[in-house]
Formats: C-alpha cells, structure tokens, sequence
C-alpha cells in the first residue's frame, strides 16, 4: 500500500475545508505540507449550492449587534443551543467576513456600493449577506477554491475518500485509510492534524437537496473511531423544494429568502396558509413551515403546495434570484407570472461529530469543522445562513489553533495500527453489491419513517429493517468501490439518527414526534459514544 505523511490532512473541499487549508498555510510553516482530499473534485459540496446567504454580524450594519443574533439564534434552536458556542461564532463574524472579502469573495452591494443585508427566516433583522444574488455559496467556494489552486503549500486529491482513522492504543488519531477511485487503490496517509469537513447527511433521504457526495462520509469513520457523536435526530427538511415531479429525488433548493422578499405559500386551492400555522407566517423558522406545508398536503392529498412570488417587482426578483429564475424557467415556470411547485427535502444535519469551535474533537489529533461537526451552534433547529458562518469561523479558529501546535507526523506505526492496516492490504473475495438498490431502498425506509414526522412505532420498525440491511451487506470495513463505501456509511448515519430519535420522548425543533409534545423545558444533547459493552450509549 501506497504510504505519505503530511503535517495536516483535511478530508472535504467545501467552505470549510478550503478555508482550513488556506488559513493553515497562511498561518503556519508546515514543512510536510498540507493534503486536502475530496471524493469528487475540488469545490463539490453543500456549500457550493448553498443559496441564501451568509450571517454577517459585521460593523457595515450598525443596526445589528451580536446580542441580536445571538438572540435568534437561541430562539430558533429550540433550548438547545450551546450559548458559549453562538456568542463566540456570532463575535468571530466581522473579522471573518472582512478577511474572506479579503480572499477575493465578492458579497453584493446595492446602488450605493454599501454591502446588501436581506431578511430570512426567524431573523429579526435584515443581515444575510450574499453573492450572485442566490448563489453564495457558490460564489464563496469559487473563491476560496481559486486560492486553493495558487497555493503551493497544499496537495489537492480528487476522486478519493478517507475510509478508516488509524487510532493507536492511546486514543490519539495518526492518520487515516484512502481509497482512490482512479487507481481503485487503498493508501495509507500520516498526519499530526486529520481534519474531517466532509458535509452532512442528507443521502439518508429520498428526497433531498444536497449533492450526491452528503453520505456522512466523516460522521460514520468518527463515530467507528469511538469519537462522541451528538444530536443525530436533528435533521433539518428545508421547506421549499421544486418539486416537478414524485421521480424528482434530488430537488433544486428554492432560497427562503424568496420568502424575505415577499413571496407566500399557497395550497392546491390557492389558499395562503401559513397564518393558521405561525404569527411570523411565511418567516417562521423552518421546522414549522416545514410542518405546515406537510400538514397542507395530507389535508389535500396533493404531492406539493406552491410558492407565489408574483407580488415582487418583477425585475427585483430576476435580480435578486436569478439562479432560481433560470432553473424554473428551464421546466417552463416564470415565476413572476407563475406559483412555483415546492415540497419539504433533507436539508441539513444539526448533530454530527460534538466538537469544540476550534474543531477539537473527543480524539486526540482529531478535529471536525462544517456540517459533519456539532458544535452547538444550531441546536435543535439550524437558523437560516448560520451554516456557513459557523464553516467559516471554525476554520479560522481552528488555523489559529493548530498554529501553536507540533504538526511533524508521527513516525512510529503502533501495533494496533499496523493491524488496521493488514486489514486493507488483504484482498477482498466477497459479493459486488447491487449499492444503487441498496441505497433506494434505504433512502425510502428514512423518508416514510424517520423523516418529517416520526412514532415510536415507525422509528423502531425503521430500526429494525436498516439492522437487517446492515446484517445482509455484512461489510463493516474494507470495501470493493466508492459506492460500497457510501452505503456503508449511510447506514451508520440512518441508524444512529434512528436510535437518537427513538430516544429523545419529545417533540423538539426539527424532531417531530407525533406521540410526544413538544416541551420548553431545557434540552440536554444525545451523546453517542463507542463502546465494547453495548451498541449505543446516551449520556446527559
């Protein structure tokens, strides 16, 4: 097996790894480089097709203030927010936005060449910044991306995924396992900082906005390292997906911030509904917009309800939003004449690896930062563009961090390591999966039962059917291909969201129980823990 050492390892190309890796070569003299590693190409992620924007808590908006945000912030996540973590990402916003319009991002101004901040969502002041008017996250990443090329200081490998942590006996993270897809090879890379940005979750559903690539990837190799995972039943289901058809699985985002400007939901009967549901109508947070449009169309048995933007000045709109104008005017919708059809889709993962800002995690030379992270920043319910904030932030502190650390890869391989690594060196006589099948099928058991709306009854039949499908697949480690890989992950990933929401006996933000209330009371974080004593350990 292919073996090289580098003085940091960054598994994931967006915001927040490409930020990670340009802050750390800026900051630091790494005399073995860095590696950035990506399973497809540079830049493919959540964060290139993030819409809406980015929070910018920054001094150009006086009538904003981190008490504000913070506020919101608290607000939204349901009593389940870390309020150390929010008023420390929320502070970090003016430096760090000022240093990525340093990189080269180009935030949008209005007429006056002052910054642009827009309402969303549960926001109670307009401070979302964006680019290309509904393309931030691609016009952030691009940015970051073109850096990352002119960089001398960082390896850039594509078409490749980390399958495996080598952990010694002293709980302390080495290196990690490779598998490229180019040379269908397994590799072996030494670090002193192995850095997981690889995304979220959102795979696990039928119907989704992310990419292809968001198969918990980082949370399933963490939590098979023993790393503390927390917050899994938080799933976040955006609610305005284009929804053309019940074939459509992976949907086109449609910003809330369509929503800020003005637009209303409507149902099959052209009715505006979401007065009945929230006084913030339209603007409420994204759990119980989601909620109520699900209630909509099983009032009405319809596949979808419809987003009305007709009543914003037409070239406003086209301005504003002219990724999302030209996406539906490719399935012959004018959305100034015509009410776009939307359904909820996975979204966005709250939980993932418990982390601290600076991305330390509960292993030694381990570190998480992004959506793969839980940081307590989002609670039980994400605040719209706190995402991409808390990408950013926590990239910059973690440089920061590692900035006063010893980064010479290690050079002893510890017996137990040298076995993880005899594993993959073994050749593998086992069954080629049919994984697009597998995949389907797993992505239709977490949507029916442990989506928007969950019982007892379809989380512990859910949970159930993925330990048969877990049994049946029989593969825990090495796998033939990328694919194999992926499906393995998911299934980590769909059963400890399954097992986090069997758990948690209330409603609470974005984890619906249909058998339980939703309560004030104060939330404590579901841990999860490795263990050789039992599958699943919560600890309050």
């Amino acid at each position: 097996m292919k073996y090289s050492e580098y003085s940091a390892v960054i598994v994931g190309s967006g915001s927040a790894g490409l930020y990670t890796a340009l802050k750390l070569s800026q900051q630091i003299n790494l005399p073995d480089g860095i590696l950035l590693i990506t399973k497809s190409f540079l830049g493919e992620s959540n964060s290139m097709y993030a819409q809406g924007g980015i929070v910018g808590v920054i001094h150009q908006n006086p009538a904003d203030s981190v008490r504000l945000h913070v506020e919101d912030t608290l607000k939204a996540g349901a009593g389940l927010c870390d309020k150390a973590a929010v008023e420390y990402i929320s502070g970090a916003s003016d430096e760090v936005i000022n240093d990525l319009i340093d990189c080269g991002v180009k935030f949008d101004t209005n007429e006056n060449g002052n910054l642009n901040f827009t309402l969303e969502a549960a926001h109670s002041i307009k401070r979302i910044l964006h680019t290309g008017g509904d393309a931030t996250g691609k016009g952030i990443t691009t940015a970051l991306r073109n850096d990352v090329l002119r960089d001398g200081n960082i390896t850039i490998m594509e078409n490749s995924m980390a399958v495996e942590l080598l952990i010694n006996a002293d709980n302390v993270c080495k290196g990690v396992i490779l598998y490229n897809e180019l040379t269908d090879e397994h590799e072996i890379v030494y670090t002193s900082a192995l850095i997981l940005a690889t995304g979220g979750a959102g795979q696990l559903y039928k119907y989704t906005t992310n990419p292809e690539g968001a198969t918990a990837d980082g949370i399933d190799i963490a939590y098979n390292a023993g790393a503390i995972i927390q917050d899994m039943e938080f799933i976040q289901f955006h609610p305005t997906a284009l929804a053309l058809t019940p074939e459509n699985k992976n949907r086109f985002l449609i910003s809330e911030a369509v929503r800020g400007e003005g637009a209303k939901l409507i149902n099959d009967s052209g009715d505006e509904f979401m007065s009945r549901y929230h006084d913030k109508r339209e603007l409420a947070p994204r759990d119980i917009v989601t909620r109520a449009i699900y209630s909509e169309m099983k009032k009405q048995h319809s596949y979808n309800v419809f987003l009305n933007a007709s009543m914003i000045e037409r070239a406003n709109l086209f301005k504003r939003f002219p990724t999302i104008s030209s996406r539906c005017k490719e399935n012959g919708i004018d959305i100034s004449k015509t009410p776009i059809p939307v359904a909820p889709a996975a979204h966005y993962c709250m939980g993932g690896i418990k982390a601290t800002v600076e991305g330390r995690t509960s292993i030694k030379g381990l570190y998480a930062i992004g959506e793969c992270a839980s940081t307590g920043l989002h609670g039980a319910n994400r605040l719209a563009s706190n995402s991409l904030l808390e990408c950013v932030v926590c990239a910059y502190e973690l440089a920061d961090y590692l900035s006063f650390a010893n980064l010479i890869p290690p050079k002893k391989i510890d017996d137990n390591i040298k076995n993880t690594i005899d594993t993959y060196s073994q050749p593998l006589n086992d069954t080629d999966y049919d994984t697009e099948s597998l995949k389907r099928s797993l992505k239709e058991l977490m949507w029916n039962n442990v989506g928007i709306v969950r019982s007892e009854e379809s989380l512990l039949f859910a949970k159930n059917e993925l330990k048969k499908m877990q049994t049946n697949f029989r593969k825990t480690r090495k796998c033939l291909n990328k694919d194999e890989y992926e499906y393995r992950n998911m299934l980590t990933a769909a059963l400890l969201v399954t097992t986090s929401a069997i758990a948690r006996k209330e409603s609470r933000g974005a984890h619906c129980r249909s058998d339980y209330q939703q309560t004030d009371e104060l939330a404590v974080h579901s841990n999860i823990i490795k263990s050789q004593e039992k599958e699943l350990i919560y600890a309050k």
